[in-house]
């Protein structure tokens, strides 16, 4: 329940009696600070004053006060510059690391605050403020979805820069690693992203002129080519033999590609086929990227098939009804939203290059938004997404709030609550 005492000083639902610490003393609340969701004191820089005198500094925030101790605040440094604790249950007297003691002040949720509270988070199928989504003014959705973009556009920043880190800011290295991942369309990505780590792409680089040597490491490294099927799997296996002892690269065992129930144009073994010949294809792909500036430039960069091989086939040995395996317009869409658009942002972050962080807004919003079971859902609750950009959102609202129960940092949580 301390989640709720934070939502209570965020949003000032103190009760109409002047407010004092435990000892008695005039308490003042100018402003409750920024609330913080990760370590350290829950409330930066607040101000309060205590009997007329202005503090500024940080709030700290529990359930018992003895939980200051059962949470190892006692002599830890981070929590001096605490002026307030607060607390439902005062059963202890919290002290700074020379000593001072902290000026104290108990604190309750209303019934109606915890009565709405859990019926938000005791639903199972739809999130329960469905109820008020079509009610609620436009403009406050509308602010509301443009900061989950903007959050989900950080998130997929830190993923890019936690690659940067590991790869000595390799951005052509990183970017394969990444479209790699969002080729395996969800089902898959895992799997891809681990594959694509043990990609030598120095030594591919050397053999990028030639599908055939470009799809023997492919598949190599996957372990999908782990005997001989046919004459060009058997070609395969031995060129990659080849290769694999004259660049001395070593492969991962822990690939786990999943097929079933799996439409056959989404096998791994096609996806894989058809990065390959995108890569064969499209030399200095992230230059070319950055410099777009627009999605219709963008599309035809990310048109890939596969080799003559997979025309008759899905998976290897088995011969199938002639198909050209083309990436669909819909898997270069999402291609685009979930690697592309995310790149140009991470890149326009890095480089201090703001024309590309609002390129990338701005060309998430010129596409059609997202169709699977996340946008559908808010659909029937009364949330329909415009544009790319606010599909996205929406998946930021049911992955990042719904799911893990943080109605109380949500706005529609708010509005929900503040009805209740």
């Amino acid at each position: 329940m301390e989640q709720l005492l934070h939502y209570v000083w965020k949003h000032k639902l103190f009760p109409l009696k002047p407010l004092r610490t435990t000892d008695g003393m005039k308490l003042e609340v100018i402003d409750t600070g920024l609330w913080n969701t990760d370590s350290g004191p829950d409330f930066f820089n607040a101000k309060i004053k205590i009997n007329g005198v202005l503090w500024v500094g940080n709030i700290e925030i529990h359930t018992k006060a003895s939980d200051w101790k059962t949470h190892h605040h006692v002599g830890n440094t981070d929590y001096d510059n605490v002026i307030l604790h607060i607390a439902s249950e005062i059963d202890y007297e919290p002290c700074r690391s020379n000593g001072e003691k902290i000026p104290q002040m108990e604190l309750h949720y209303p019934a109606y605050l915890l009565e709405g509270y859990n019926e938000l988070i005791r639903t199972d199928h739809y999130p329960a403020c469905y109820k008020i989504i079509p009610s609620l003014p436009k403009i406050l959705m509308h602010s509301w979805l443009n900061t989950l973009q903007i959050e989900r556009f950080e998130e997929k920043t830190k993923r890019i820069s936690k690659l940067m880190d590991k790869y000595n800011n390799n951005w052509e290295d990183v970017f394969f690693i990444t479209l790699a991942r969002n080729f395996g369309f969800g089902t898959n990505s895992d799997a891809f992203e681990l594959w694509a780590q043990t990609i030598p792409l120095r030594a591919v680089d050397k053999h990028r002129d030639n599908l055939f040597q470009v799809e023997a490491i492919f598949f190599g490294q996957s372990g999908l080519l782990d005997s001989v099927y046919d004459d060009y799997t058997d070609k395969l296996l031995k060129e990659y033999t080849y290769l694999k002892h004259k660049f001395g690269f070593t492969t991962s065992e822990n690939c786990r590609w999943k097929l079933l129930r799996m439409r056959p144009g989404n096998f791994p073994h096609v996806r894989i086929a058809q990065l390959a010949k995108l890569y064969h294809t499209s030399q200095g792909l992230l230059s070319k990227i950055l410099e777009a500036e627009t999605i219709e430039q963008l599309k035809p960069m990310l048109e890939t098939d596969t080799s003559e091989y997979w025309i008759t086939h899905y998976t290897f040995g088995e011969i199938s009804t002639p198909v050209k395996k083309n990436l669909s317009v819909s898997s270069i869409n999402l291609l685009i939203i979930n690697t592309v658009i995310p790149f140009l942002y991470a890149y326009g972050k890095y480089r201090g290059i703001n024309r590309l962080t609002v390129r990338a807004s701005e060309m998430l919003e010129t596409l059609k938004p997202e169709n699977n079971f996340i946008t559908r859902m808010w659909r029937e609750c009364g949330l329909e997404a415009a544009h790319a950009g606010d599909s996205q959102a929406l998946i930021q609202l049911k992955k990042n709030y719904c799911d893990p129960k943080k109605c109380l940092y949500c706005r529609i949580g708010f509005e929900y609550l503040k009805k209740s």
